[in-house]
């Protein structure tokens, strides 16, 4: 896919992956006007070049933990609006949520496996540079799953949490109604409610008590 003309900052402290990224730009027509390899430098480097868009790995030094997504934060603060496509071996689910939250536009998160399908990496590029959104669907995912959690588990009465951790334990109708002395026909009740709340969805594909179940764990972990 063409980038013709499309000025990028490349933030990544791998040299491989670096070089492999610039190349694929520079193959495509883009030009890369500074590669980095820690955060302040490449919020230095947006304030100085102004890119159409940068590619950020979440991870760099000195702690490898979130200075890639810091600094982009920080660079998005002092030139609002620059485009960033993070870059994460793993779906990091606080920090594509942190990024997301600036709803400026122009900004994408992939997975670094997604770099090697030469066309989806250039085609999120083009995206994030234009003001669009690039997500991994493995990010999509996951960040729905976590939002429906968030949102939804809180609407559940105390006795509604009850009944899911029963749920989750695998306790049958019967089992559930036995464990909190009620009847079956409540029990079905709180499920039905459960399900409701949680807005699972109802098809051949999808088991909504399993869903509830997974929700639920999920809040857990």
């Amino acid at each position: 896919m063409d980038v013709s003309g499309l000025r990028v900052v490349i933030a990544e402290d791998s040299v491989l992956l670096r070089e492999g990224v610039a190349k694929l730009i520079e193959a495509g027509g883009g030009i890369v006007v500074a590669k980095v390899a820690d955060g302040p430098s490449f919020v230095a480097a947006c304030e100085h070049h102004r890119p159409d868009v940068s590619v950020v790995d979440v991870r760099m030094p000195p702690t490898q933990r979130d200075e890639g997504l810091r600094a982009a934060l920080e660079a998005r603060r002092r030139v609002p609006g620059t485009p960033i496509l993070v870059l994460s071996q793993y779906v990091e689910r606080q920090y594509a949520s942190e990024l997301l939250a600036d709803r400026g536009g122009g900004v994408g998160y992939l997975l670094k496996d997604r770099v090697a399908d030469v066309r989806d990496f250039i085609d999120a590029l083009c995206r994030v540079a234009a003001g669009g959104t690039a997500l991994d669907p493995e990010v999509v995912a996951q960040l729905m799953v976590r939002r429906r959690v968030d949102d939804r588990l809180g609407a559940l009465t105390p006795r509604e949490r009850e009944v899911l951790a029963l749920m989750a334990e695998g306790r049958t109708n019967a089992g559930i109604a036995s464990a909190l002395v009620i009847t079956e026909g409540a029990a079905e009740k709180h499920i039905t409610s459960i399900i409701g709340k949680l807005d699972l969805p109802d098809s051949r594909n999808d088991h909504r008590r399993v869903l509830a179940v997974l929700a639920y764990l999920d809040s857990e972990a």
